[in-house]
């Protein structure tokens, strides 16, 4: 053999060997594309299904930059008649829905921490709630003021002037067919016997606005519970005086509340709603806010017995207010007012001959509120917001009012 023979010889095999490994090359597969967030919209704006599951989920929320300023009564630590404090709120919600055979199987929850002038601050679970179709259980706003149907939740102003504005432990079943809701609830009163609170609730809604009526049966609201809402290990800070509602020797009370809602009716983007109350008997469904510090002004109050600390509680046998509110494009305007009259009250006062004798009176309630907002920018707004509350029982014991307001910045998310 040749040198001419080997060589072709030898590059003949390389060139069969080098097409053999050719032919046995791996080739790498693409990947199939993952969508790993799928948009969820049965349910609006904001929920994506959770992966690998038919759960559909939203998480939204706010931060608030608010200042707070309450005028005479109120004092500031350094003595002066007015009281001025920042406060920062976080807030957090998930709602995660799916529909099942029985309806919309739904677990709402709220959680938020404020911060008071720079104070230290925890977060709190400001509501968390199930629901499956109409049944909910859970813990939020009592249905007394729950806005199931949108409009039962006070006037159009931030501070909405509505009576019973608490959350509690409770079960309730809402029927709805069309606009048309009925509710049914129960609700936990705190006080550890077997007798809850019983809601009711019939509420309209449709494009022109809607209506609502409600009742509750309060079987706890005593002479004890009223010591307790008024505080009286100290004194009562209106005129000084030390008070005690009076009873009429029934341990329960009743009270009824209804409104209605008028969209567009004076002019286009407005919102009229009318809203009144009428309490049997004294009743913590019949409270609204009070005389307050810049560090409770506007605060909910968790716990039913008890007003909001360092604030003056208001019981009112009746009220009845109107709010307005109007936008003009990124700008918003709305006024709300409130009157109404307090249970007789028993007061402590001293004579001239410096005895303490008791006073029964009722006081006339009534309250004004204005807010300018302007949305500054898609998802970020402002509102500032003064209201008026006067509280008057006459005589020697006089009334006693007070300014407050805030100026608030809010990023939605």
């Amino acid at each position: 053999m040749n040198i001419k023979s080997l060589l072709l010889g030898s590059a003949a095999a390389l060139v069969a060997v080098s097409g053999a490994r050719a032919a046995d090359a791996i080739v790498a597969v693409e990947p199939e594309p993952v969508d790993y967030v799928r948009v969820c919209d049965v349910y609006g704006k904001g929920f994506y299904y959770i992966p690998g599951t038919e759960t559909c989920l939203s998480v939204g929320g706010y931060v608030r930059f608010q200042v707070n300023v309450a005028g005479d009564p109120a004092q500031n630590l350094e003595g002066d008649d007015y009281d001025l404090r920042s406060r920062v709120r976080a807030r957090l919600n998930f709602d995660a829905r799916e529909e099942t055979e029985l309806g919309t199987l739904r677990a709402f929850v709220r959680l938020q921490a404020t911060n008071l002038s720079g104070a230290n601050n925890g977060v709190a679970v400001d509501q968390a709630y199930a629901q499956l179709g109409g049944l909910l259980v859970g813990y939020r706003d009592s249905m007394w003021s729950s806005d199931i149907g949108g409009l039962e939740d006070g006037l159009l102003t931030d501070t909405d002037l509505i009576v019973g504005d608490f959350n509690t432990n409770q079960i309730s079943y809402t029927f709805a067919a069309g606009g048309f809701s009925a509710s049914i609830g129960l609700e936990d009163d705190g006080t550890g016997d077997v007798v809850p609170d019983i809601h009711g609730k019939l509420v309209y809604s449709g494009a022109w606005g809607g209506a609502f009526l409600s009742a509750v049966y309060d079987e706890t609201f005593n002479l004890e519970d009223v010591n307790d809402l008024f505080d009286n290990d100290g004194l009562f800070t209106l005129s000084g005086n030390y008070p005690t509602l009076l009873e009429d020797g029934n341990n329960g009370a009743f009270a009824l509340k209804g409104g209605v809602l008028l969209k567009d009716l004076i002019a286009p983007e407005s919102q009229l709603k009318i809203e009144g109350h009428y309490a049997f008997d004294p009743t913590v469904y019949a409270v609204t806010d009070g005389l307050t510090t810049a560090g409770t002004f506007a605060a909910n109050n968790p716990n039913i017995l008890n007003p909001v600390p360092g604030s003056v509680p208001i019981v009112l046998e009746w009220a009845a207010g109107a709010g307005y509110a109007q936008a003009f494009g990124k700008v918003g305007v709305a006024v709300s007012g409130q009157y109404g009259e307090t249970f007789d009250t028993r007061f402590f006062v001293r004579n001239a001959a410096g005895q303490i004798l008791p006073l029964v009176s009722s006081g006339d309630y009534y309250a004004l509120v204005g807010n300018v907002g302007y949305q500054i920018t898609n998802n970020f707004a402002t509102l500032a917001e003064v209201s008026y509350r006067n509280v008057d029982f006459g005589g020697p014991i006089g009334d006693t009012d007070q300014v407050s307001g805030f100026l608030r910045f809010q990023r939605n998310f």
